[in-house]
C-alpha cells in the first residue's frame, strides 16, 4: 500500500486544514469548556499530524487506512487528556500518544504470542507512563513506572521488551540511495574468517545504524556512560536505551 496516496479512509489528505499554534490553544480551552464544535475542529485540524506519524510505519506491510484510523484514536485521546496549563506544544504531547496507540494496535495483532500476565503488565506500564509523562512533563524513568505499579523495575523492562513487534526479514536497515540492505541480507555464512571481509562487514553494520543508535553505542562503549546517564543525556528512558542498545548490537552481530 502507498503511504503518499491522496485519499485515506475517505479523507482527501491534500485538503486537510492546518491550524496555527495559537488557534490550537484557543480550541483546547473551548474544549475544556465543553464545546463539541471546537473538539471537532481540533481533530480535523490535526489529521495531518496523524498522517505524518503513520509515515514512520511504512514498509511493514500494514494497511495505511487501518493505521490512520488507529492514529486518529490516539489523536482524540491526546486532545481529551491534554493539559492546557502546561507550557507544551500540543504536537509534543500528541505525537507520542498517536505512536503509542499505533504500537498497541500492532502488538495486539502480533504473530508472536506473549503470556497474558506479561501483556497485562506491559499495558499497565504504558498507561502509567503516559500518565506520568503528562504529570511530570517529561519522560518517566523505569523506576518511577515500577513504583507506581508497585512491582520490581526488572518486571517492567521484561514486560515492555516482550511485546516489541518482531522485525520482518524484508525490513530495510540501510540504503545509500541505490541498493537497499534488508535484514535477510545480514544473515550469512559465519565460516568466512577473512579479516578484510570482517572489516567491511563491521563498517556496513555500523552504517546500518541510525544516528541515535550510533550515539548510544558511542556513549556506552567509547565514553563509558551508564544506560541511565545515556538516557538523561538523550532524553529518553533507561528502558529505551537498553532496548536500542540491544537492537544495535544485534544488528552488528548479525552482520558479522
Amino acid at each position: 500500500m502507498l503511504y503518499n496516496k491522496v485519499e485515506i479512509c475517505g479523507v482527501n489528505t491534500s485538503q486537510l486544514p492546518v491550524l496555527s499554534e495559537k488557534r490550537k490553544q484557543e480550541l483546547l480551552k473551548q474544549i475544556r469548556s465543553g464545546s463539541s464544535e471546537a473538539r471537532e475542529e481540533m481533530i480535523k485540524g490535526n489529521l495531518r499530524l496523524v498522517l505524518s506519524v503513520i509515515q514512520r510505519f511504512a514498509g511493514r506491510g500494514e494497511n495505511p487506512d487501518d493505521l490512520f484510523q488507529v492514529g486518529c484514536i490516539g489523536l482524540i485521546k491526546a486532545i481529551d487528556n491534554f493539559n492546557c496549563e502546561k507550557d507544551v506544544r500540543f504536537s509534543t504531547y500528541g505525537v507520542p500518544m498517536i505512536i503509542g496507540e499505533i504500537r498497541r494496535y500492532l502488538r495486539d495483532y502480533n504473530a508472536v504470542r506473549v503470556s497474558r500476565s506479561i501483556r497485562d503488565t506491559a499495558y499497565k506500564a504504558m498507561q502509567i507512563k503516559e500518565q506520568l509523562q503528562l504529570r511530570l512533563d517529561r519522560e518517566p524513568t523505569v523506576e518511577e513506572i515500577a513504583k507506581e505499579l508497585d512491582i520490581p523495575k526488572e518486571s517492567v523492562v521484561i514486560a515492555l521488551e516482550a511485546i516489541v513487534e518482531p522485525v520482518s526479514l524484508y525490513e530495510p536497515v540501510y540504503s545509500d540511495g541505490a541498493d537497499t540492505i534488508y535484514v535477510m541480507d545480514q544473515i550469512g555464512d559465519s565460516s568466512d574468517e577473512n579479516n578484510w571481509l570482517d572489516e567491511i562487514a563491521m563498517k556496513e553494520a555500523i552504517n546500518s545504524l541510525d544516528e541515535r543508535e550510533k550515539r548510544i553505542l558511542s556513549l556506552r562503549f567509547f565514553r563509558g556512560r551508564t544506560q541511565t546517564e545515556v538516557a538523561e543525556e538523550i532524553g529518553i528512558s533507561q528502558a529505551q536505551v537498553s532496548r536500542l542498545e540491544k537492537a544495535a548490537l544485534s544488528k552488528i552481530k548479525k552482520e558479522l
